[in-house]
């Protein structure tokens, strides 16, 4: 009974580091969730997934109400980015749980190494260059949406951390308001992929739902913390982020 319990409370203060992060960068703090599950808990790479969506669809939701009261965000676009994240988001949640862990591990890793290289260049690229590209309409973010779901069914997360450089690099979008348009975007696709990770019997309820509600605690005041940051020094912390996470995981392999 002490134990159950004590491992109820560590989980909550662990949601609530989670959605702190995911507040503060608009990830609905999975990426960092994952990793930790896998090498402090010793889950699988797809149990620490499922278990992780439990946590994330929530906060993401709040994490978006807070996002759009302090932004100007184009409705349109955010239901463009969420239906098309759907399909995509389930053909890849199945694919996931039919790849061995191991070589799930190594790939979740790589993304995250790959993503954080990328998001440097495009900032250090950004300083050296300041002529203004010309954004796109609206009706092309569909396929930000379709790359978001695949990498949100495949990794469990993902789909929230290609969108922002996608949505501000190409549609002209300030970080926070591409940040909050990523959470849009990986809502639906998290419902559909939890429901195939719960059928595959890779989600632990009870530890989810603990961090669940840590998270939704720390979720404003990540957001709160991302409204006063630059844009550039936002985006620098998100790359420190991701390969801290991602050296996280190779190290534990």
């Amino acid at each position: 009974m002490l134990a159950n319990l004590q491992l109820d409370l560590a989980m909550l203060c662990l949601g609530a580091v989670f959605g702190g992060f995911g507040g503060l960068f608009g990830v609905g703090g999975g990426i960092i969730a994952i990793p930790i599950l896998v090498l402090l808990f010793h889950m699988t790479q797809q149990l620490a997934q499922g278990t992780s969506l439990v946590m994330i669809l929530p906060s993401v939701l709040l994490g978006f109400w807070k996002y759009r009261q302090r932004n100007s965000i184009d409705v349109r676009m955010a239901a463009l980015l969420g239906g098309s994240a759907v399909l995509a988001t389930y053909v890849a949640a199945r694919l996931a749980n039919a790849i061995t862990t191991n070589t799930l591990r190594i790939a979740f890793a790589t993304f995250l190494a790959m993503m954080s290289a990328y998001l440097a260049w495009k900032v250090i690229r950004s300083i050296a260059n300041n002529r203004p590209r010309k954004a796109l309409s609206w009706v092309y973010s569909w396929v930000v949406g379709v790359i978001g779901g695949l990498l949100s069914g495949l990794f469990g997360v993902g789909g929230a951390t290609i969108a922002p450089p996608a949505l501000t690099g190409f549609f002209g979008l300030s970080q926070t308001a591409a940040q909050g348009l990523a959470l849009a975007m990986i809502a639906p696709g998290t419902v559909v992929a939890l429901l195939v990770y719960g059928n595959a019997g890779a989600v632990n309820w009870g530890m989810g739902a603990a961090m669940a509600i840590g998270s939704l605690i720390a979720v404003p005041l990540g957001v709160a913390a991302a409204h006063r940051l630059p844009d550039r020094t936002l985006k620098l912390l998100f790359c420190g982020f991701l390969m801290i996470n991602a050296i996280g995981i190779i190290v534990g392999q």
